[in-house]
Parts: structure tokens; sequence; C-alpha cells
């Protein structure tokens, strides 16, 4: 990191047991959860609902910036419905997202603005840019 470049945070997360009934737990105790496979009944969610969870989030974050950048007054309504897929191909797990971004009342053009800064943005989106299939929409 260059003398530029300013760290902002750093989770924190001790895991066991992974996701066939593990758990993780922050540093602080903020995050205390179980973890199950995906699909099945049992307590505890996934990385994959987390991660939908983590990127929605910070999306609807990027979009309050974009939104403040831009002049317009977001919707109370404003939602995200993520979709995080876990997939076997070729014999290799692999991930897909969809956002679903609902902007009610909003111009189509004016949504789908700042959606796209939102994706510029956004450090997850950056991330996952070219590393996995991502689908994002406006509703």
């Amino acid at each position: 990191m260059s003398q530029a470049d300013k760290l902002l945070y750093t989770a924190h997360v001790h895991t066991t047991g992974g996701r066939e009934g593990g758990a993780a737990r922050s540093s602080d105790g903020r995050l205390d959860i179980r973890l199950s496979q995906p699909g099945t009944p049992g307590p505890g969610t996934n990385p994959e609902q987390l991660f939908a969870a983590g990127w929605s989030s910070c999306f609807e974050s990027a979009i309050g910036l974009a939104a403040r950048k831009q002049k317009v007054s977001l919707p109370a309504g404003m939602a995200i419905d993520a979709e995080v897929d876990l997939s076997l191909i070729g014999g290799a797990y692999t991930l897909g997202a969809r956002l679903n971004v609902s902007l009610p009342g909003l111009p189509h053009d004016v949504a789908q603005s700042l959606v796209d800064e939102a994706d510029r943005l956004c450090p997850y989106s950056r991330a996952t840019r070219g590393n996995i299939d991502v689908a994002i929409t406006v509703v």
C-alpha cells in the first residue's frame, strides 16, 4: 500500500468446521453464526448467502454515493434482491451472481445511471468483475 492509500477497515473472523456444521465469529462478537451446506435443512447460513448479503448491502451504499454525486433523491422503496449460484462446472466449483435493483419511481435511465456508477464504485463489483458470471439489472 502506498502512502496515499488508506486502510479503512479489516474484518477479523474465526471460522471452524466450514459449511458442514461449522461456525464463524468476528473478533468484536457482532457476527456469531452457525454454518451449513446450501440447500440443507440444518441450522445456520452458508457462504453464498453471506456473500449475497455483503455484496448487495455494499452495492446499495454505492448507489447512495452515486445518487449524491448525481444529485438524485433515492426512493424509500429502494431494494436489491441478490442471487448467488454455486455451480459445478467441469469438475470445479464456481460462483455466479445476479443483483436485481429496484429503484421505484425513478425514470429507468436515471436508475440505470446510478446502477452503472455503483458498479464502478462498489469494491465487491470490482473484485468479481471478470472472475465470475454477473448480471446487474434494474427491475
